[in-house]
């Protein structure tokens, strides 16, 4: 019994021992091997790991896609010098742990704060460049593409590549609002003028083209009524002289008796004419022979 006790406490720390020399690195992490707070050996692949015990000490860092996201949006100016509220996120990874670890240690906060005013920084300069229409929706893309770039630039240096930076949301503080409200008023009226000029020159256009339209119309229908009248006065004239040449007595007669016709076509109709006149050629004599 006095050898079973001194062998189960070699055993157990035997055991205590293994336990903190042995180590797991799970495939979502990087491990880095510390020894008096100095980093020793860098851990990229998973699986089991040895390390000594009481002398060495493990710290974990996350090979995952992280997320920055902004709390409170930043506050820019556009170069109409207008204020703007851009609420944006940062995607990171770490890269190389060892550049990361010596650049930041084991404060991730630091790492954050450096790629936020990175991003910040450069959305100021190049917002500062753009008219509010485009960093609303006409140059954004454009504009996060370069910021990106720049910021992954400048996050190489500590370890860490920047995967994406996107703008959520571009809000318009209330001074500017009003400004942006008061332009596009004064836009549309002023948009809504040509388009009544224009309105009123095309009814002037149109009018001016439906009288000269009419004009030719008339014109073309009064030619076209002479031409008509003159060719039936014609053929009038005609079948007068073919009447009066086939009997001209009669041609006579019947002349007369419309012209007495028309002067009589009224009770009130007063004819003061001498009686002797030829006339009365045909009332005195049917037959129109004076005597």
């Amino acid at each position: 019994m006095n050898r079973i006790l001194p062998t189960l406490a070699v055993v157990l720390v035997v055991l205590f021992v293994l336990s903190m020399s042995f180590f797991t690195v799970d495939q979502r992490q990087y491990a880095v091997v510390f020894q008096f707070s100095e980093a020793r050996r860098v851990i990229k692949e998973p699986g089991f790991q040895f390390k000594v015990p009481l002398l060495q000490d493990v710290r974990f860092f996350d090979k995952r896609i992280q997320t920055i996201d902004e709390n409170v949006p930043a506050r820019v100016q556009t170069i109409e010098k207008m204020n703007v509220k851009v609420d944006s996120y940062i995607k990171y990874q770490i890269v190389d742990v060892e550049r990361y670890y010596k650049a930041v240690g084991l404060d991730e906060r630091k790492a954050v704060d450096r790629l936020r005013n990175t991003v910040n920084n450069m959305l100021r300069d190049e917002f500062g460049k753009r008219t509010v229409q485009d960093v609303i929706s006409g140059k954004r893309d454009e504009v996060m593409d370069y910021v990106r770039k720049v910021a992954d630039s400048d996050a190489a240096r500590i370890g860490v590549q920047v995967v994406d930076v996107r703008v959520k949301r571009v809000e318009l503080e209330d001074s500017t609002l009003v400004s942006v409200y008061e332009r596009m008023q004064s836009e549309r009226k002023a948009v809504a003028s040509k388009l009544r000029a224009e309105g009123s020159a095309e009814e002037d256009r149109i009018k001016a083209d439906a009288e000269r339209q009419r004009a030719v119309i008339l014109a073309d229908a009064y030619n076209i009524a002479q031409q008509q009248k003159g060719e039936g006065d014609a053929k009038a004239a005609a079948i007068y002289a073919e009447a009066y040449g086939r009997n001209p007595e009669f041609y006579a007669f019947y002349k007369s008796l419309d012209a007495y016709k028309q002067s009589f076509n009224k009770k009130s109709d007063v004819l003061v004419v001498d009686p002797s006149a030829d006339f009365f050629k045909y009332m005195k004599n049917p037959k129109g022979n004076s005597k």
